[in-house]
């Protein structure tokens, strides 16, 4: 599922695209807003079933190779290790894996040469290498091998995110999130599952409703929020403030005020790491000193009141 972060991240977007397109509705909006999240989502099913992809490319080569008019000893008996991998199979089997690539429209078949280019390079890799000379056959070997492919193959390929890019603006952004929600998939396999243990895109319907309701309240509340930024930063040189630093300023401001069950200190740490990577360099750093003064008299004051247990994170 995906993290409050990520789901932070998608509105502090959104809000930048809503102060540059004032007059579009805010309903509109709100939809482009939870439409994106559900495109991110379906990056997940995308980049998990690429294991299936280039094992079913394997196992063509070795039955191609088996079907020689002269074939080798080593065409007539392959090792098959990698394309009987018990994680992949569980994988390849999984009715819901393949209803959600399905019912979403999402594969592979019109990128072949990325498969081939995948499995080139999983094949020359040390990991690969080591895994298929083991003489040991484990589930856990297995599930080993199955998350260097990800870690080492996967992440960060440049052929790949140049797919993605093309396939959607938003996902060579997403894909950092998404790796992360595919590693902890991985993680919880286990042999004895009947069910591939998909993650939801949702912890729960919480969250989903805690992206409206942050959406709803920093949109609306922009112009509010942005003089109080104003009557805080009167010794600023205002132009020298990015544009990004007052979305991200005027969101926390809307958690900060509307979510009375957040602790003030998880909301302050997340905007500040967004801002590390979403904003300008020493960004981080002024927005932490604004967040800290408007927090501390807006406590004394009774404009941020918190209670209960607070939120979990993740």
């Amino acid at each position: 599922m995906f993290s409050r972060r990520f789901l932070r991240i998608k509105v502090v977007k959104a809000i930048y695209a809503h102060i540059n397109c004032p007059d579009d509705p805010i309903a509109a909006k709100e939809r482009a807003l939870l439409q994106g999240i559900d495109k991110a989502y379906d990056l997940y099913p995308l980049i998990l079933s690429l294991i299936v992809e280039v094992k079913r490319y394997a196992e063509e080569r070795q039955e191609i190779a088996m079907r020689k008019h002269l074939p080798t000893e080593a065409d007539l008996n392959p090792n098959r290790k990698f394309v009987n991998n018990a994680l992949v199979a569980q994988m390849e089997a999984d009715e819901a894996l393949d209803d959600m690539l399905t019912s979403r429209r999402l594969g592979w078949g019109s990128y072949p040469e990325l498969i081939r280019h995948l499995y080139q390079k999983m094949t020359a890799s040390e990991y690969y290498t080591d895994y298929m000379a083991s003489e040991r056959k484990s589930y856990a070997e297995d599930r080993r091998m199955v998350e260097e492919f990800f870690l080492q193959t996967v992440q960060d390929d440049a052929m790949l995110l140049d797919i993605l890019e093309d396939s959607s603006i938003m996902w060579s952004d997403d894909i950092d999130y998404i790796m992360i929600m595919v590693m902890r998939t991985l993680g919880s396999c286990k042999a004895s599952q009947e069910v591939f243990p998909l993650l939801p895109q949702y912890k729960s319907e919480e969250d989903a409703a805690f992206v409206r309701r942050l959406f709803g309240l920093a949109a609306a509340g922009y112009g509010d929020h942005l003089s109080i930024l104003e009557s805080y930063t009167r010794n600023w040189d205002v132009e020298r403030i990015a544009v990004m630093d007052n979305v991200i300023l005027t969101t926390a401001l809307a958690e900060l005020m509307g979510f009375e069950s957040i602790p003030v200190k998880v909301t302050l740490d997340e905007y500040i790491e967004i801002a590390k990577y979403y904003s300008t360099l020493g960004s981080s750093n002024f927005i932490n000193g604004i967040l800290d003064k408007i927090t501390t008299d807006f406590t004394a004051n009774g404009r941020i009141n918190k209670q209960g247990r607070g939120l979990v994170e993740f």
